[in-house]
């Protein structure tokens, strides 16, 4: 057939070769028209029929009067089923369902770049500016073709099912929450902030004083928080707490009028070739198995609203009735809550009547604000009113972190506790719970009152301190426990001790008996350790003095450093001294010969250390940690050391290893000497 126009561009172009479509604009283009068409076809939808929500609400009511709620028992069963099954079908239908962008993830992929005129950074398809105005009639050879209007947008994007109906944009869909999106942080809690201990030159500060601490409240919260996936802030980390929360095997003391005795031993550090640790532990004397004495128990119960959770005032209740459990014809028991319920629940009851004390506990409930009456007075009115000579008396405080007690000015409460307790009544704090927790305080409280702070996280955590450590737990045999080392300059240059932060004192206080320190409970076991550096070794980090002293120290008989322990009976107000050199028969030339509660003992704070992020000792890997761990289990009939090395795997997976770069010289790796 002849060409009968041979001036028509269509007849001009018939034989030309048309170019390869770019594949990706065309799976992109393909992708955005089925999400139109998706949308046109909901807005094109017709209403439903018959009458509107309102009315048909207002009819379905009308339906119901005269009908008791037996006759009403189908539809309320249905209409709360509806309830329950409805939201978890939109998350299922919003998080699966298949949408254009899952039709564009299937299309196969090519290797062909859109034109770089058509592609933006982030992959979209952008419409020239000039295409984005009205386009003039394409002119046919028989009738005009007006080309469609498009979109102001410059960026086509395509639209998900749960676009609003507001958005004129084709929005990419975005990760389902419930698929990606991992539980917030916890918030909340609020912790005592302070500094890590920092290096110090023996030369400048000899003497190194604090008080000790057989809190674990710290451990307890550190594993909640690491098993519930998230990193403990530093300042909730308190090494000394976590060291403590072990039993260690350490000698007996043999007479309640020596309650303990030093246990030494100096051996290399495990983070730090160039450095030794000196490790001192005591236990406390455990008196004879038939031995019974009276307590007095004044149970303080938080029960305001914030407490209605599993892991507060539910666990709290199974806590208490386990230590109800523990108590015999010698003790009395009081309860008495603080909250929109304050007041007493329970006058004294001797511990034989449990079904009466636990009856007492199971009403408990929680609601109202933190906010009642004066519940620390009432408390304390009652240890007083029992009173037992030469026996415990004691308020046990368990709350989630409100402490609105009755005396609202933190200062007017720790006096008042101060001469609660100079009177003879005691003070211990148990927390339960999370995102309330008010850590700082409970410490301050229980250090005033001379008890102990413990976090009860769990049932088994509450078995631990309320069950197997009911000895120690009201059973004082030592109070204002202090530790004081002078370290000697000719052997050792320079010493840190680990953690004991927030019980450091003034040297002068060593002395001082009006100085309140730390109390040791039956059978308790404390552990301190110092990471001392070898003077003469090249190891050290502080510059000697240029102008400083010159005079050389004694040998000192070969001492290493001297340990001093003051400590008061619990009737007496006058303390006494216990001292042991530090010298070397105690040292080890190599981690493997010393016993597994000290190989134990050095991987805890290893742990705590690279866990809170130390300048010191961060830089032990977590395997290198969990293998020193191993090797110092022992026994460990309770299990309290296996779980500990989950926990090391588990701080692995969260905090994982950061890589350190190679030491400058072999020399960096080598111990320069032992000390002795």
């Amino acid at each position: 057939m002849s060409n009968e126009f041979p001036n028509d561009p269509f007849e001009q172009l018939r034989g030309a070769q048309a170019p390869a479509p770019h594949a990706d604009v065309r799976q992109k283009a393909l992708a955005a028209g089925m999400a139109a068409f998706a949308a046109q076809q909901n807005k094109s939808r017709a209403p439903t029929q018959g009458s509107g929500w309102g009315q048909r609400l207002t009819a379905i009511i009308t339906s119901w009067k005269g009908k008791s709620i037996m006759d009403l028992r189908i539809p309320i069963g249905t209409a709360a089923i509806a309830l329950l099954v409805l939201p978890l079908g939109y998350q299922l239908y919003t998080s699966t369902s298949m949408t254009p962008a899952d039709l564009v993830e299937q299309l196969p992929a090519a290797n062909i770049q859109p034109p770089a005129e058509l592609a933006t950074s982030e992959g979209q398809v952008t419409v020239p500016e000039t295409a984005s105005k009205s386009v003039a009639p394409i002119v046919g050879r028989d009738k005009s073709i007006a080309a469609p209007e498009p979109a102001p947008l410059q960026t086509m994007r395509v639209m998900t099912p749960a676009a609003t109906a507001e958005s004129d944009a084709l929005a990419m869909p975005a990760p389902q929450p419930s698929m990606v999106a991992l539980p917030s942080q916890p918030s909340g809690d609020t912790f005592a902030g302070f500094d890590e201990q920092r290096l110090k030159s023996v030369t400048d500060e000899p003497v190194s004083t604090f008080s000790i601490d057989v809190d674990t409240a710290s451990y307890s919260y550190v594993r909640r928080m690491l098993e519930d996936g998230y990193v403990p802030e530093p300042d909730a980390v308190r090494i000394e707490e976590l060291l403590n929360y072990f039993p260690y095997d350490y000698r007996s003391a043999e007479s309640a009028a020596a309650p303990f005795r030093p246990s030494l031993a100096v051996y290399p550090t495990p983070w730090n070739a160039r450095t030794q640790l000196l490790q001192i532990g005591i236990k406390g004397y455990e008196p004879a198995g038939g031995a019974d004495k009276a307590s007095n128990l004044v149970f303080l119960i938080d029960s305001s609203g914030s407490m209605d959770e599993p892991d507060k005032l539910p666990l709290l209740k199974r806590a208490f009735a386990l230590l109800v459990d523990q108590l015999s014809a010698n003790d009395t028991v009081s309860i008495v809550v603080y909250a929109g319920s304050a007041g007493v629940v329970l006058e004294p009851t001797v511990a034989t009547q449990k079904a009466k004390i636990l009856g007492a506990l199971d009403q408990l409930s929680a609601g109202g604000s933190t906010a009642g009456a004066a519940g620390i007075a009432l408390a304390y009115r009652l240890a007083e009113q029992s009173r037992v000579e030469g026996g415990t008396n004691r308020v046990i405080l368990a709350t989630d972190g409100d402490f609105n007690v009755g005396i609202d000015d933190p200062d007017a409460l720790e006096d008042f506790i101060k001469s609660k307790r100079d009177g003879g009544v005691t003070l211990s704090v148990l927390g339960f719970g999370r995102g309330n927790l008010d850590d700082a305080t409970m410490q301050a409280l229980a250090q005033t009152g001379n008890g102990n702070a413990s976090y009860i996280s769990s049932f088994r955590e509450a078995q631990k301190v309320l069950v197997e450590e009911i000895g120690g737990t009201l059973d004082m045999i030592a109070k204002d426990v202090k530790i004081q080392v002078e370290f000697n300059p000719a052997v050792v240059s320079e010493y840190r001790l680990v953690g004991y932060e927030t019980r450091a004192l003034n040297r002068e206080d060593f002395n001082n008996d009006a100085v309140d320190a730390g109390d040791i409970g039956a059978g308790h076991t404390v552990t301190a350790i110092y990471e001392i550096t070898p003077a003469g070794s090249g190891a050290g980090l502080i510059d000697p003095l240029r102008y400083g002293q010159t005079t050389v120290a004694p040998e000192a008989g070969g001492e290493i450093a001297f340990l001093k322990m003051r400590y008061k009976l619990p009737d007496s107000d006058v303390s006494q001294l216990i001292e042991q050199p530090v010298t070397a028969d105690v040292v080890y030339g190599d981690i493997a010969e010393v016993g597994v509660d000290q190989k134990f003992a050095a991987a805890v704070a290893a742990f705590g250390q690279k866990l809170k992020g130390s300048d010191y000792g961060a830089a032990m890997g977590w395997d290198a940690i969990e293998a020193l761990a191993r090797s110092g289990m022992g026994s460990d009939e309770s299990g309290y050391r296996a779980e500990f090395i989950q926990l090391v795997r588990t701080a692995s997976l969260l905090k994982p290893d950061v890589a350190r770069s190679a030491p400058e010289s072999e020399g960096d790796e080598k111990v320069p000497q032992p000390l002795l």
